[in-house]
């Protein structure tokens, strides 16, 4: 039996991501309160990035697109820890070694939370976990370009990605 995902400890974080205090997953979405999230561009030995349609079961943006893996971080982990964890995870994989990029805090009306994103490579087959993805493919940046002005991508995600083209091109 799964583990109820509102039921998981988070880190509580303040403005500039120092720990205040802990609660559960589902009292941090419905307080707003501000916690951790990583997110990790995953890319296959031709240079495609792995994309992925969340689960409908999914407490934050069920049934969307995504071309980031990865989650919340857990009360007491390091970001760098739930980034190996959660791309292990979800693209069942053993070994992946995620890449720290850059920091954002990620703000709307109804969420808050700080996001570090990384970026791996997997050369070796994956192995999605049905838990967390739908369908997943591996797209090239002008096919994700394309694909998000047609699909929904999430919101979080979508804001990465900008940053991380600026990122890359040195902006």
């Amino acid at each position: 039996m799964t583990a109820d995902p509102s039921d998981e400890l988070l880190d509580v974080v303040d403005a500039h991501d120092r720990v205040v205090g802990t609660a559960r997953r589902g009292e941090v979405y419905r307080r707003r309160l501000t916690h951790r999230c990583v997110f990790i561009l995953c890319r296959d030995a031709e240079d495609r990035i792995f994309v992925h349609r969340r689960a409908p079961t999914k407490l934050f943006s069920p049934s969307m697109y995504d071309m980031f893996v990865g989650g919340v971080v857990g009360s007491g982990e390091s970001y760098a820890t739930a980034a190996v964890r959660e791309a292990e995870e979800e693209l069942g994989v053993s070994g992946i070694e995620p890449q720290h990029l850059f920091k954002f805090l990620f703000t709307t009306r109804k969420h808050s939370w700080w996001c570090e994103v990384y970026e791996a490579r997997w050369t070796g087959p994956v192995v999605p976990q049905v838990e967390e993805i739908d369908w997943h493919t591996f797209l090239t940046e002008r096919e994700l370009a394309e694909r998000m002005a047609e699909w929904p991508f999430v919101l979080d995600g979508t804001e990465a990605w900008h940053r991380y083209l600026r990122h890359r091109s040195g902006g």
